[in-house]
This record gives structure tokens, C-alpha cells and sequence, in this order.
């Protein structure tokens, strides 16, 4: 390879941001992050503890300085340092249900906290996105709500806290994924923008922007009416003229995972890298789905190759690179004006929030003896993920050990499985029930055997049951919550 093959792979290499699988940074990341790679993206298969996260990203660090260590730590329904246990903080729609900005801020402080002390640089979040459509399979609790000024003042808040600990805020999925019921992992959702100048989508990326964030991310959604027709992170109107010009945002500008089908299933993953990049991306988060050297390599190569053919102006390679050694400086910036961090013990702020997001109906019955829970169980999305415990059933068990727990899937008869149940307190838990025929008939026949049981929606508000039935609200299934619940119904 010439010198300058060399110096085009390097600048490229400096966009990506791959996963990779262990709990240590495999040769692979560590040749390539000597080579100048820019970034790595850590999931829960890298999490084990927190001196281990640590470590992993130490050894990054010391590979290549500049790097970015990036996560999904949205609190709520997505952690990926807290998975083994749920969130200690509750996500977004519960801080927006709260509309308590200062907490919203202490809330997104605390988490920057915990990255900052294992040595994450910048953190996926907040979900800026105004979830207008209840049958949205991938956004709901994620979101701060379906009101565009709340969601805006309360993404300002959580950027500033974030960003307060030292940790870089990114806000996604630009130019907002909240009018969508397609999942972006699966297919290409189709949102409607409106009006550029007025669009309430717009609105809390726009008080990202005013409050400092550094990175957006963008979505992988097609805009109805648009000329190009193309998922958004691969439109030059959408991550230039829209997020540059209009919005005046001047920060690293971070794809959506390329290995989603939005884009591997289109373009292709790495076709989709160059186009990201020709539209105004400066950082390609790749990873998630795959995390092997030759998918690194594979956008490497195709970035190269597309300003060797004229297609990809070197220039926006350049301007790109420096975008994300700008993100690495500003973390430095931040890092040093936070000081060390402080984790805060029993993360107050979140345990706080949890309780004051809870909305109660009907009269629960609180019991000292330890409930039957039945649990209604429909698949997550990806950026949920299946690892994660249920937040209720996690706090019940903290509080009375083992618990019993009956599943309840689409295939099984709910009345089978509250079977036996009389004379025990029966906790039903359930999720965007208004989303799943199944789980409606499944409530009605479960309340049917047990009218005494308290339900506990832990999803987007969308169902309810008949009048005179207990109901507890979450808005969001993360541990915070769950011990919000065990604490309102336990004595």
C-alpha cells in the first residue's frame, strides 16, 4: 500500500466504530486502534463488572488516546452497564411523565457518573425522539413523550447533565424516529417531517443543539415526500441541509448502526458506510449485530475505494476525521472541568424519579407476603435486548427473595397459568398491551379468574383495564421502577 493508501485508510479508519465480542480488547482492535481507528462501541456481551469495564476501556485508551469509547446507556428500558440487573435509573418517558427538569438533569448527571468512572467517553443518549405513534415497536418508553416541547426542554436537561460528568451526549435518531411503526433494525420505517421551520419532530434536536450536545445520531428512516427516497443517514439534504445549515449543529454527526436492515438490506453495510459518509456522517457506528475485523475492514476499504473512483470527495474524509478528534478534545474539555467522578451512592436521583413517575389507579391492595407474578411476555426490540430482567420481578425478588413467576406467552392459556393462585397477592405485569391483541384477551381472561390482582403496565400508556381494577403505571420496565413498585405495594 502506498503513502497515500496509507493516509486515506487511516482517515478512514478514524470514522468507524466497531463492537467486538470479550470482556478484553482483542489483537484486532488494538492493531487497528494503533493504526488510528477512531472509536469502539461496547455492548453487554463486553460488560462484566465495573473494574473490568474499566480495564477494557483503559486498554483502549492506551492504544490509541484519542479514541472514542461509546455506549447505549439511555437508562430505562436500554443500559448496557446495568444489564445483568435493570437500570438503576428510569428512562425517558417516566422523567417526562415527572416534567421535573432539574431531576431530569440529576438523572443524566448520575449516569455520566457512572461512565465517567469506567472510562466511557460518550454515551448514545438521550432518545430525543417525540413518540407521536403508540404503535411504535422501537421508540415508546424511550422517549421523553409524545409532546414536542416537553421533549425538547427535557433532551436539553439530560444533555447538560450528561455532558456536566465529563461524558459526551448524542442525540437520536435524527430527524426523529417517534412517527414510525416499523423497526429500523428490521426494515426502513417511513416518518412524515412537515414543515422544516415548524416540525415538532425537529424541536428537541434543535434544544440539543442550543444546550451544547456534541454528537446527533442519525435515523435510518425514509421521509414521506422527500425526493430522496433513501434512509435519512444517507441523505446529503437530510445531514447536511437540515442538521448543518438549518439546525447550525457543528458537532460529530454519528450513524445509527450500519448492520441494521434500514441499510445492510438496501444498500448494503458497507456501501451504506460510503454513502453515510457522502451525505455529512462524520462516525459509523458498526457493531452491534456484527463485531468481526472483516466488517471493519469491509467499510475501510469501501470508504477508500470511493474517493480513489471520484465518488467521495477526499476533502469530506478530512473534514470528518478532524470532526471526531474535535469530539475526543471536547471530552478532555469536559472531563477536566467535571473533575473526578463522583458516583452518587444509592443513585438518588433515579430512585426519586421512579416513584414521583408512577400514576396509580383504581385501589392496589399492598401485601407483606410475597406476590405470585404474572408476567406478560412479548419480544423486545434489539435496542432493548432480551437480556435484561424485568424491572418488577427484579425488585420483588430483592425484597422476598424467590418469587414465583408464571410466563405468559401468545401460545398459553393465561388461565393455566394463574392456576392456583388463590390465597397468594398476583402482581400482573404486562407491556404495550395496546400493541398485542394476544395480551389484551390474555387481561381480560387473567382479571377474569383474579379481579383482585394488581396490574402493572411497565409500557407506553395505551390500554386500560376496567374501571374498579388496580392499576400501577410505570412508564418503564428498569429496575428504578420496579423498586418504586415494591415499595408502594409492599408493607
Amino acid at each position: 500500500m502506498g503513502g497515500r493508501s496509507r493516509e486515506l485508510a487511516r482517515l478512514a479508519l478514524s470514522l468507524v466504530q466497531p463492537g467486538f465480542v470479550g470482556l478484553e480488547l482483542p489483537d484486532w482492535v488494538r492493531r487497528r486502534l494503533d493504526d488510528g481507528l477512531g472509536g469502539v462501541a461496547l455492548f453487554s456481551r463486553n460488560i462484566a463488572r465495573s473494574e473490568q469495564v474499566a480495564r477494557l476501556t483503559a486498554q483502549v485508551h492506551s492504544a490509541n488516546p484519542d479514541a472514542l469509547v461509546a455506549v447505549d446507556e439511555e437508562g430505562g428500558d436500554v443500559t448496557r452497564l446495568e444489564y445483568r440487573t435493570g437500570s438503576s435509573w428510569p428512562g425517558n418517558l417516566a422523567l417526562g411523565r415527572v416534567d421535573d427538569v432539574g431531576l431530569t438533569e440529576r438523572v443524566a448527571a448520575e449516569i455520566g457518573a457512572l461512565l465517567a468512572e469506567v472510562g466511557v467517553d460518550l454515551d448514545y443518549a438521550p432518545d430525543a425522539d417525540v413518540n407521536t405513534n403508540a404503535a411504535n415497536p422501537v421508540i415508546g418508553v424511550r422517549s421523553f413523550g409524545s409532546d414536542a416541547a416537553l421533549a425538547a426542554r427535557h433532551t436539553a436537561a439530560w444533555v447538560r447533565g450528561l455532558q456536566s460528568a465529563g461524558v459526551l451526549a448524542c442525540a437520536k435518531h435524527f430527524p426523529g424516529h417517534g412517527d414510525t411503526h416499523v423497526d429500523s433494525h428490521l426494515a426502513v420505517p417511513e416518518a412524515e417531517l412537515g414543515d422544516e421551520a415548524t416540525s415538532p419532530a425537529l424541536e428537541p434536536f434543535r434544544a440539543a443543539v442550543a444546550a451544547g450536545c456534541a454528537a446527533v445520531m442519525s435515523a435510518h428512516i425514509r421521509l414521506r415526500g422527500w425526493p430522496d427516497d433513501r434512509p435519512a443517514t444517507l441523505v446529503p439534504d437530510v445531514m447536511t441541509g437540515l442538521l448543518r445549515d438549518q439546525l447550525g449543529f457543528a458537532g460529530l454527526a454519528v450513524s445509527d448502526g450500519l448492520e441494521m436492515g434500514a441499510v445492510s438490506s438496501t444498500v448494503g453495510l458497507a456501501e451504506g458506510g460510503v454513502l453515510a459518509v457522502a451525505a455529512g456522517v462524520d462516525a459509523l457506528c458498526v457493531g452491534g449485530g456484527l463485531a468481526d475485523p472483516e466488517t471493519c475492514d469491509a467499510v475501510v476499504v469501501a470508504l477508500v475505494d470511493a474517493v480513489a473512483q471520484g465518488r467521495l470527495p477526499e476533502a469530506r474524509l478530512v473534514e470528518a476525521a478532524g470532526r471526531v478528534s474535535a469530539a475526543a478534545a471536547l471530552r478532555d474539555d469536559l472531563r477536566r472541568a467535571a473533575g473526578p467522578p463522583v458516583v452518587t451512592s444509592g443513585r438518588r436521583a433515579g430512585l426519586e424519579a421512579a416513584r414521583r413517575a408512577l400514576e396509580v389507579s383504581g385501589t392496589p391492595t399492598t401485601t407483606a407476603q410475597a406476590p405470585v407474578i404474572a408476567q406478560l411476555n412479548a419480544s423486545q426490540n434489539f435496542a432493548v435486548g432480551d437480556e435484561t430482567p424485568a424491572g418488577v420481578v427484579a425488585a420483588a425478588r430483592d425484597r422476598w427473595g424467590e418469587v414465583p413467576v408464571h410466563s405468559i406467552g401468545p401460545a398459553d392459556d393465561p388461565r393455566a397459568a394463574v392456576a392456583g393462585t388463590e390465597g397468594h397477592p398476583l402482581w400482573v405485569v404486562t407491556r404495550d398491551a395496546h400493541r398485542h391483541t394476544w395480551m389484551t384477551s390474555a387481561l381480560e381472561h387473567v382479571l377474569a379468574a383474579r379481579p383482585d390482582a394488581v396490574v402493572i403496565d411497565t409500557g407506553w400508556p395505551g390500554w386500560r383495564p376496567a374501571d374498579g381494577t388496580a392499576l400501577v403505571v410505570t412508564h418503564g420496565a428498569s429496575r428504578a421502577s420496579g423498586a418504586a413498585v415494591v415499595d408502594l405495594l409492599a408493607r
